[in-house]
């Protein structure tokens, strides 16, 4: 017969194995690039319905961007690169608009919040009510232009 210590930490390591799968917070993966790979509860996020609903207690700006832009793509690569300049209180979520990656939901937020065309900010309230919306910038013009 084996040893029952043995046996006994065996189980342990198991189920905290599959604690931890089961029951840990999960954050849901979404490269913006390809090449980062971002959380939902980072400050630069792409659009999900996940994203969306997480970030409601923050202050949300939707950015509607297209991956042919080419003033949306420095404004990406920026907020990319300096996400952590982002407070800690704001969500930016990055919403196709208009281009080959865009789906229906995206779509459909770009004709709520009267959209006609990319490089488009719109800061949102708890209940998705626009609260501001502007055209153009980078991290510098969205601190700016954010609303308390």
């Amino acid at each position: 017969m084996k040893n029952p210590l043995i046996i006994i930490i065996t189980i342990a390591i198991v189920i905290s194995s599959l604690s931890y799968l089961f029951f840990w917070p999960k954050t849901e993966s979404v490269g913006l690039d390809g090449t980062t790979d971002k959380k939902i509860n980072s400050r630069y996020v792409e659009y999900s319905k996940a994203a969306l609903d997480k970030s409601v207690n923050n202050r949300r700006v939707l950015f509607f961007y297209t991956n042919w832009c080419p003033i949306c793509k420095p404004a990406d690569a920026d907020f990319t690169t300096n996400t952590s300049k982002i407070p800690s209180n704001v969500t930016v979520i990055r919403v196709n608009y208009s281009d080959t990656d865009t789906d229906q939901e995206e779509k459909d937020l770009a004709k709520k919040y009267g959209i006609t065309y990319q490089h488009t900010f719109v800061q949102i309230d708890s209940q998705g009510k626009e609260v501001a919306k502007w055209n153009g910038g980078k991290l510098d013009e969205l601190l700016s232009k954010l609303i308390n």
